[in-house]
């Protein structure tokens, strides 16, 4: 292992995030894997982080997470929010710097993260797609511009695996669009609907998801307006692009020592 090289963890190692983020770790020259977390009776523990693509890292998935944890710099986190919390505490403990891509967190879950941030250097997301993040940006243009004369919906799908919904990174546009209007989406947002609803509050933002098959991520937000409509689109075909923007959370970490961040900062987005 170089000593130049940034030591990062996998927790969920042998899922599917976990294994892109082996893929992209051990095919980046600057990063080496120090860490591979799962949970205790995973049918993986034991196995070489890399064999199931017939790799052979060194590196043993285990879940003794202070073991795992022992020789990393950063830890990359897609899991859940207890498990997360849980390593986070151990991050602490160990001056390990984290990077959260898991969704689905609580208010006050999320005051815990940004009480740990205030001894270690943590960047938090909904989504680590560097695609996303610029879409981000754009809806906060968009809903500026469009304030008036326009329904706002957000439409997102996910595989029939994922067990939150909306998704993060559908809430966190909602966020973006509501801060842009001035609104807060706790007030302004509308989940379901069903029979009689009367009509549409032209002051809410909707969401509809959709699950199914092994779809990786589409997110659009839809502008209906009068004799026109606009839509701001993502979709992912891989989770390789989660991977790539995690690493470069990491790699934005390296030079500090605390803090929350988010993906604005990593790319400089304002």
């Amino acid at each position: 292992m170089s000593t130049a090289a940034l030591r990062i963890a996998i927790a969920g190692a042998s899922g599917r995030m976990g294994r892109m983020l082996v893929e992209a770790v051990l095919a980046a020259p600057d990063c080496a894997l120090a860490g591979a977390l799962d949970v205790a009776g995973s049918p993986a523990i034991g196995q070489d982080a890399g064999a199931f693509a017939g790799r052979t890292t060194g590196v043993a998935i285990t879940a003794d997470l202070r073991g795992g944890l022992a020789g990393a710099d950063v830890l990359i986190d897609f899991t859940r929010p207890e498990g997360t919390l849980a390593h986070l505490a151990a991050c602490r403990e160990l001056g390990v710097k984290a990077v959260i891509g898991t969704t689905g967190f609580s208010d006050a879950q999320k005051a815990e993260i940004a009480a740990q941030a205030g001894q270690i250097a943590i960047v938090m997301a909904p989504n680590m797609s560097v695609g996303v993040n610029v879409v981000l940006k754009l809806l906060d243009q968009a809903a500026r511009a469009l304030a008036t004369g326009y329904d706002i919906e957000v439409i997102e799908a996910h595989h029939r695996h994922k067990v939150d919904a909306p998704s993060g990174t559908a809430l966190q546009m909602g966020e973006v669009l509501a801060r842009a209007l001035g609104r807060d989406l706790k007030d302004c947002a509308v989940y379901a609907r069903h029979g009689v609803t009367g009509e549409r509050d032209p002051s809410s933002i909707g969401f509809a998801t959709i699950r199914g098959g092994d779809i990786v991520g589409d997110h659009t937000v839809l502008f209906a307006g009068t004799g026109e409509r606009i839509e701001i689109s993502h979709k992912s075909s891989s989770r390789a692009g989660y991977a790539q923007g995690s690493l470069r959370a990491a790699r934005f970490l390296a030079g500090r020592s605390q803090g929350l961040f988010d993906m604005n900062d990593v790319l400089g987005l304002g």
